[in-house]
């Protein structure tokens, strides 16, 4: 079968016939990637749904309750109060930085009898149960399958019929009707396509877990980000053990919340109180040290010690020596 040659932008996802050094639908520069398609492939119309109709947006039934606990609070506050039905959540960050972890301890610690179905392309069966082991996950209706195929992994998921699927990764998946090398765009984009159809016909709740590359973007198309519900990155240092999980998309909540987890033997611990933790250690009157924060129309900056100094709507500065956070000084 003779094969098409087009050019794919990693960026947005765009296709031409011919290479150019700037994508001329997003601009992104030395983005275009050589992709090879079967002539049979291309408008292919594979698992297609069931047909709908539409409906009065007054006639949508939304009494019932879309959302569910992870049994993590930071995760739940990053995703707007816990995750929602139905959804598909991309979560990227460095290698090494918690991703695996993270959605491991979910499926322990996630409310009520929660079917999941975690499908592992990097890690064989018996890494992933010495890993769970070791994170004290090892108990609840937790099915595993390591395979990158992704007709085994949409005919296990159809089978199973999860509450919860787990993609780990997307970039290790493979679409045999798709003749690229899995990790290449269009296979990134067909199977996060093919899942996140079922994901919306099953009305289950995927994770997906993505990589990122040089630049710390979700390693892939730009169109990847633009498909799924949910966004978040996994930050951190490599000299610390502390870990930060914001959201970059959220089409159920807000994107300012952020949670904080310490990296410790046993997984990962949520921070309830990062000030305290990131103040602590601190020696007592040491200069140097600054901080602000403010409570009703007064802000005070704390310098060296119990010497602070007040600013009134920004009108009046004094220094007061007092030792609590309130000033009963006449300004």
């Amino acid at each position: 079968m003779r094969q098409k040659t087009v050019f794919c932008c990693s960026e947005c996802g765009n296709e031409t016939v011919k290479w150019s050094g700037r994508c001329t639908a997003c601009g992104a520069w030395d983005s275009l990637v050589e992709v090879k398609l079967d002539a049979k492939s291309k408008g292919s119309t594979k698992r297609t749904a069931s047909k709908k109709t539409p409906k009065l947006i007054s006639d949508l039934d939304t009494e019932a309750e879309l959302r569910f606990s992870t049994g993590i609070g930071e995760l739940d506050r990053v995703l707007g109060g816990g995750a929602v039905k139905g959804s598909l959540v991309l979560v990227g960050g460095a290698p090494g930085i918690g991703k695996s972890t993270l959605l491991l301890q979910l499926c322990g610690l996630v409310e009520g009898e929660q079917k999941i179905l975690y499908v592992t392309g990097e890690e064989s069966e018996r890494q992933l149960k010495m890993r769970a082991q070791r994170l004290g996950v090892d108990n609840g209706q937790i099915y595993v399958l390591a395979e990158t195929g992704l007709t085994e992994v949409l005919e296990a998921a159809d089978e199973l019929e999860p509450d919860i699927m787990i993609v780990d990764s997307i970039q290790t998946m493979f679409d045999p009707e798709v003749s690229s090398a899995p990790g290449s765009v269009s296979q990134v984009r067909e199977c996060t396509m093919s899942i996140m159809r079922m994901t919306k016909e099953k009305g289950f709740t995927t994770f997906v877990v993505g990589h990122i590359n040089k630049e710390g973007n979700i390693a892939g198309p730009k169109v990847l980000e633009h498909m799924v519900d949910c966004v978040l990155y996994f930050e951190g240092e490599r000299s610390t053990s502390f870990r930060i999980l914001r959201a970059g998309k959220n089409r159920f909540g807000s994107t300012n919340e952020i949670g904080v987890f310490e990296m410790v033997d046993t997984g990962l611990k949520e921070l309830q109180n990062p000030s305290e933790i990131l103040l602590s250690g601190r020696p007592d009157n040491a200069p140097g040290t600054c901080v602000q924060f403010q409570t009703g129309a007064y802000s005070a900056k704390l310098t060296s010690g119990s010497n602070m100094v007040w600013r009134y709507r920004g009108l009046k500065t004094h220094t007061c020596r007092n030792s609590g956070f309130s000033c009963a000084c006449n300004i």
